[in-house]
């Protein structure tokens, strides 16, 4: 069935049916003119042998539309031109579904309530459905889109870790050791069974007068978040990594 989105499938199998019916012949043939009274047999002849696998091309292809579909149908009367504007209206649906694919792979947030393999193999598919279209994703791109989508804390382990691999790819994002934290939760498993709480990533506000950070010993934050440590490292030179278990 047509439904807008799968036109290149649906107009190879609906030409491939009628080749088999032998009612092909109006989609490679232009319509000849109406005929009249003063119209040969040669004319007449040929009109009538357009004419009948004509019409039942047009109720072949209807037939095929989702129902959805067919009130919206301009009134054509030529196979070959009603295939044609399905094929328009095809595209036209094509660029609404390739913005709205794009607007939710560049807006998409990784919320904790399934793994981050899950999470990046839903951010694949969007790209995949992108080429589908003619739109084209790279795998760089992709990447920081995926980084872009975490959350602060997990974003700054994800950048840390890639920098020490010295490689941004999406295998090392999916891929994740097993015992890594996220926030103040260990997680164990392996590719991809990470699941975060919005509880392990930011503690609840009245839990943070009872933290103290164990770097600089001031309460209400925790070590990974202390602006003095970070400063520690970049003044050592060495990449930050909240995890690190000495200063």
């Amino acid at each position: 069935m047509f439904n807008e989105l799968n036109y290149s499938e649906w107009s190879q199998h609906i030409q491939f049916q009628l080749g088999v019916l032998g009612l092909d012949l109006p989609l490679h043939v232009e319509k000849p003119p109406t005929i009249t009274d003063t119209s040969s047999e040669s004319e007449k002849s040929f009109y009538n042998a357009w004419e009948r696998p004509n019409r039942l091309s047009l109720m072949l292809m209807r037939m095929s539309i989702a129902n959805h579909i067919k009130s919206t149908l301009p009134e054509i009367n030529d196979a070959k031109e009603f295939i044609k504007a399905d094929g328009e209206r095809s595209q036209t649906a094509d660029k609404s579904l390739a913005g709205t694919l794009m607007a939710t792979l560049t807006t998409i947030k990784f919320d904790g309530s399934r793994s981050i393999h899950e999470h990046v193999v839903e951010m694949k598919n969007l790209v995949a459905r992108l080429k589908a279209l003619g739109m084209t994703v790279d795998d760089n791109f992709l990447v920081q889109f995926i980084l872009n989508s975490l959350p602060p804390d997990m974003l700054v382990q994800e950048e840390t870790r890639l920098k020490n691999q010295g490689s941004h790819s999406i295998h090392l994002i999916t891929n994740q050791g097993a015992g890594r934290r996220v926030g103040n939760k260990k997680v164990k498993g392996k590719c991809g069974p990470l699941k975060v709480n919005v509880p392990s990533i930011q503690a609840p506000k009245k839990e943070l007068n009872d933290v103290k950070c164990r770097f600089c010993g001031k309460s209400g934050y925790f070590q990974r978040d202390c602006l003095k440590r970070k400063a520690w490292f970049k003044k050592k030179g060495i990449p930050y990594d909240p995890n690190h278990k000495g200063k």
